[in-house]
């Protein structure tokens, strides 16, 4: 709903009243938007008292993240006349190769089983195997302002060779990625790695990028060349065995 402004002779303008139920953010940032919002807010709340103004913003934050997310609403996108989905926003993608001195049954097992991937990949919180395909992950965005949680599914797997991964539908961020296993001359392992993010579109997914791609790419960078260190050095029981602990 709108309120109409005329003077005079002048065009009318419509201008969009407060409240109005106009949808004009696409599913996945409302989803992203509600996560965020419920994290912030919770931050907030408890950060008045010890922090005051940082708890005050992060509240006030959280709140409107909130209601965006549970109304599909944005106030902003309606008062610049703004499509959501016609901003999107950049991924972070990134792709390496290494040599490890490990037989390659021996790491296609390890990255097989997802639940090892927090052992060296410190962005990552956790990752539970929900059943043979799907997972649900937890990764700590830079600074630590918030947690972002999707589910992902393997969809390619050639055993002691490839596996790939990506988010599931509306997931709250799109991740995937692709690890090839090949035999290294003179032994070990030769790794082709693959992985990118790319937050929702719209406007609020294009302003989390502009604002933590760029460390966001140099942390997920530094966890994949942790693997080469952590592989060559972990006990093969453990990071393998059905009853590894982190």
């Amino acid at each position: 709903m709108s309120v109409n402004i005329t003077s005079g002779e002048s065009n009318q303008v419509n201008v969009p009243e407060l409240g109005s139920n106009i949808i004009n953010v696409s599913w996945s940032e409302r989803v992203a938007s509600a996560g965020l919002g419920g994290y912030l807010l919770g931050a907030g709340l408890k950060n008045l008292t010890r922090k005051p103004m940082r708890g005050l913003i992060q509240t006030l934050l959280g709140g409107y993240l909130l209601y965006r997310g549970s109304s599909g609403n944005c106030m902003l996108y309606s008062t610049l006349g703004k499509d959501s989905d016609a901003h999107h926003a950049d991924s972070v993608n990134i792709r390496t190769s290494m040599r490890v001195n490990r037989p390659r049954h021996e790491v296609y097992q390890f990255w097989r089983r997802l639940e090892n991937l927090p052992r060296f990949m410190k962005h990552l919180l956790t990752v539970n195997e929900i059943d043979g395909k799907r997972s649900h992950w937890e990764a700590v965005l830079p600074g630590s302002i918030a947690t972002i949680k999707w589910d992902a599914e393997i969809v390619k797997e050639t055993p002691d060779q490839l596996i790939g991964w990506q988010s599931v539908a509306q997931s709250t961020i799109e991740n995937a990625g692709k690890v090839e296993f090949n035999d290294a001359p003179g032994g070990g392992t030769d790794l082709e790695i693959i992985i990118s993010y790319r937050p929702p579109a719209g406007d609020l997914g294009a302003g989390i990028a502009k604002l933590f791609n760029p460390v966001f790419r140099k942390v997920v960078t530094e966890d994949i060349k942790r693997f080469k260190e952590y592989i060559e050095n972990a006990d093969t029981p453990t990071y393998v065995g059905q009853s590894a602990m982190g």
